[in-house]
């Protein structure tokens, strides 16, 4: 009997005890690729040597300096690398410990930053539905996942909700790409002025989102029609790049792609990769003026942020992703991943849709490809699609409910960055056998 109180009550899971490149074993001796890296976490795979002896080095230093005492190299230097690549004007990072925490304090800044130029009444959020922005209450509240928020609806914080961008499904057929984004874009607006254009704090987006929609990107000048219209107003632009970003879309920081500055980027997962539990945001130079003019202070903190090991494993991290080049093995594994999923399932009849950027790729399973009607959501095919890939000893990333919150199955992959590219066929070959195991 296990006394830890795991997710699951009812299953057990394996035992993993090894972690070797992108695999990962269990007590058994049973072997597992990891084409997900979790939740979009191990970019580098595991057990990555220079990773590794970093936290050690740092933890044989000191293992902890609290941020409000101390600052210390590696968070001074993780800030620097980040900084000096990120997209022009987002010149401060704070650190946190995941991507809940990065919301959460994305939030607070946003509230102090209206308060320090005299807007006390810019308090409202607005968000999209089918979002992820983290589990903590604030950050559940900007999220719209049905699954997690339904116990807690009632502690959440007021939301404004608009469309996403959901080419797929909500394109209509007599609608190019881009006036489809334009027209989705506009909801900000429309919820901006039924709030009151000087009552909105910020809006939140997944530039490309991530668990909840399996990957839907943004079409051609989406974001910059977000980025006017906040401008227009005076709202803050959050990019959400915890799950997308890092490097997963072929560039460190996903708007970059589509050139689109926000005001706060916040970011986790795949900047520590896993060695660390570590989460960040980065704010632009304006919000940084604006405390600096004002209180002097930010007004926020946790006994963790900035942790000194966990900046210590993303600094490697992030030297990793230079040294091994592995930014543009991104795109260029995503271009061979995406091309034999294509080949494999572009024409399977319960695949709908394969989409995303790099290696960040979404399927979305249907009864019928043609009409794109959605499994009946009582059948859970994305669980069983997750159970049987794990049987064929694959790891991947399915969810539920992309459609409404309650039907709709996906399948999300997120490979390393530094995979060989002969696992790729590992990967397409037993996502066909977990495939054929669930819907035949």
């Amino acid at each position: 009997m296990s006394h830890v109180l795991h997710r699951d009550l009812k299953h057990a899971l394996p035992k993993a005890v090894k972690g070797e490149g992108a695999y990962i074993f269990d007590s058994t001796g049973k072997k597992y690729l990891d084409a997900s890296g979790g939740p979009a976490v191990s970019c580098l795979g595991h057990s990555h040597p220079k990773v590794i002896e970093a936290v050690r080095r740092q933890v044989g230093e000191i293992a902890f300096a609290y941020s409000a005492f101390f600052t210390h190299d590696a968070i001074e230097q993780l800030a620097d690398k980040l900084v000096s690549q990120a997209p022009a004007g987002l010149t401060r990072a704070f650190f946190v410990s995941g991507g809940s925490e990065a919301s959460e304090a994305a939030m607070k800044l946003a509230r102090q930053y209206f308060l320090e130029i005299g807007q006390p009444q810019r308090r409202h959020f607005i968000a999209r539905e089918r979002s992820y922005h983290g589990n903590t209450l604030g950050a559940l509240s900007l999220g719209h996942d049905f699954a997690r928020r339904q116990t807690y609806e009632p502690l959440l914080l007021p939301v404004t909700h608009i469309a996403p961008c959901y080419e797929y499904r909500e394109r209509r057929a007599d609608e190019s790409v881009e006036a489809y984004g334009r027209r989705v874009a506009d909801e900000l607006e429309t919820a901006i002025l039924k709030i009151g254009p000087d009552q909105v704090a910020a809006f939140f987006a997944e530039p490309v989102a991530g668990s909840s929609l399996g990957c839907a990107e943004p079409v051609p000048g989406y974001l910059a029609r977000l980025r006017e219209i906040c401008d227009r107003y005076g709202v803050l632009l959050v990019f959400d790049e915890v799950m997308c970003g890092m490097g997963r879309t072929g560039h460190l920081f996903t708007c970059a792609e589509d050139n689109v500055v926000p005001d706060i980027l916040t970011m986790a997962k795949g900047l520590g990769a896993g060695y660390q539990p570590i989460g960040a945001f980065l704010a632009h130079d304006k919000i940084v003026r604006a405390l600096e003019d004002g209180s002097g202070q930010l007004k926020h903190g946790h006994t963790y942020a900035g942790h000194t090991m966990a900046c210590a494993a993303a600094l490697a991290v992030q030297e990793v992703f230079q040294e091994e080049n592995l930014i543009p093995r991104v795109r260029d594994l995503g271009a061979k991943l995406r091309a034999r999923l294509d080949d494999s399932f572009g024409q399977h009849p319960h695949i709908g849709d394969i989409r995303g950027r790099g290696l960040f790729i979404g399927l979305e399973m249907v009864a019928d490809r043609e009409t794109k009607q959605a499994f009946d959501p009582g059948e859970k095919k994305w669980l069983k699609l997750r159970q049987a890939a794990m049987s064929v000893g694959l790891i991947c990333y399915p969810a539920g409910g992309c459609i409404d919150g309650r039907s709709g199955d996906h399948i999300l992959l997120a490979p390393p960055f530094n995979l060989a590219d002969s696992q790729l066929d590992e990967i397409v070959d037993k996502l066909g056998q977990a495939l054929k195991l669930t819907v035949g």
